[in-house]
């Protein structure tokens, strides 16, 4: 029988890289919370028009990277790429539009087919936060903060920069497209592939081409500030002093893009150049017009994801896991106690183990092994004397604590 091993571009997450992978999601939601965000846990997978209709056919999310199957109803469904279209989808399902404004935090896997490589995986995870119901430039702003201080709190800011830029309202935004399709269309020839079938399609995503023929035609395109009518450039303005004020240092990057239509106004991205080429962690924007895309009432919205391992990767030490105490009961009756003493240790919030085979020798030894801080020992004689040992592993003493001294237990491994 052949060695079984996970699907490739998936992994097993546990020791350290379970502990940072929580240190990530424990800060996030901290966070959030302060922010004014509740949970949202969407399915992880939908109806494949739900993200088919707004990312477009065109789209490498849906052409190459989506997992899409028929279940045995004959229903076309799609594990979740990505979150923003399944939390507009529950907005718009569950009439959220009554409950306007409405801040959503969500966490967990999300599946695209790619190549697998440093930081990325067919399965990985995000946080995941959306605004829905502000129009104005200061959501935009809350929200780049928010994602600021979970970067702040992990430890990992100083080798991150913000970039931001402004996509402007859908004026300015069809009339830079129609620059660029006369731009790329002089060079038509030398474009690659891909971006050749883009320059109909979705000629904004030109600007991101990691094509290096690409990148040389790209440096000289016409820069999306010009196209700005005033009323984008005073909605840009307010982000960047919003941001000034809250003291988050930001780069105005022009090439930062969108490539759908739905997308108005903020793009921004935190990226850092420690994990290789994925230097992308957290990234988001405005959308405001992808709600009434899935059909939903005209509705604006504000958003951002990061990646959940990649962040993990940067932490510095992860936090440790609370060291446990190792219950040791020595025959039938010291059980049951033990039962007893364990409840009482974890309703203090003390992790608690417990060993019961071997002699007392090897039981320490393995409480060694496991990092308990303490040994709880129960025997004959301790119950005969109604007292319970515990051992300090650290320091080797060890003292009796009366077999009811439930205080003076907690105090004893808690020292």
């Amino acid at each position: 029988m052949a060695k079984l091993q996970p699907v490739r571009g998936t992994r097993d997450i546990y020791g350290e890289d379970a502990l940072r992978f929580r240190e990530v999601v424990d800060t996030f939601t901290r966070v959030a919370k302060s922010f004014g965000f509740g949970e949202l846990s969407t399915p992880i997978f939908e109806f494949t028009d739900v993200f088919k209709r707004p990312l477009g056919d065109a789209s490498d999310i849906v052409s190459k990277e989506m997992y899409c199957f028929e279940d045995r109803g004959g229903e076309e469904l799609t594990l979740r790429p990505e979150f923003t279209a399944g939390v507009s989808r529950s907005f718009i399902s569950n009439g959220l539009q009554e409950q306007l404004p409405c801040r959503f935090m969500s966490y967990g896997p999300v599946f695209r087919y790619e190549r697998p490589q440093k930081g990325r995986y067919r399965q990985f995870h995000q946080i995941n936060a959306e605004c829905i119901g502000p129009a104005d430039a200061g959501a935009d702003v809350d929200l780049i903060v928010m994602g600021w201080t979970i970067l702040q709190e992990l430890g990992v800011a100083d080798d991150i920069v913000l970039n931001i830029n402004s996509l402007g309202d859908t004026d300015s935004r069809a009339a830079y497209r129609d620059a660029l399709v006369a731009y790329f269309s002089d060079h038509k020839d030398k474009l690659s592939e891909d971006s050749v079938r883009r320059l109909t399609s979705n000629p904004l995503r030109i600007l991101d081409s990691k094509n290096e023929g690409d990148k040389a035609i790209v440096a000289d395109a016409p820069a999306l500030s010009n196209y700005l009518n005033d009323t984008s450039s005073a909605f840009f303005d307010s982000v960047k002093a919003g941001l000034t004020a809250s003291g988050v240092p930001f780069v105005h990057n022009e090439r930062l893009v969108r490539g759908l239509d739905y997308y108005t106004h903020t793009a921004f991205e935190f990226i850092t150049d420690s994990l290789g080429a994925q230097g992308t962690v957290l990234a988001g924007g405005r959308y405001d017009g992808l709600i009434q895309q899935l059909g939903g009432p005209p509705t604006a919205a504000v958003g951002w994801a990061g990646g959940i391992e990649r962040l993990a990767m940067m932490i510095k030490e992860p936090a440790s896991a609370p060291r446990p105490v190792m219950m040791i009961p020595m025959g039938d009756s010291a059980n049951e106690a033990c039962y007893s003493l364990a409840a009482t240790l974890r309703g203090e919030g003390i992790a608690v183990i417990s060993d019961r085979s071997g002699n007392l020798k090897k039981r320490l030894n393995r409480a060694n092994k496991a990092g308990a801080s303490h040994a709880v020992i129960l025997g004959d004689n301790e119950i005969e004397q109604n007292v319970v040992t515990v051992r300090n592993l650290d320091e080797g003493s060890q003292q009796e604590i009366a077999l009811d001294g439930a205080a003076a237990l907690v105090a004893a491994v808690k020292g």
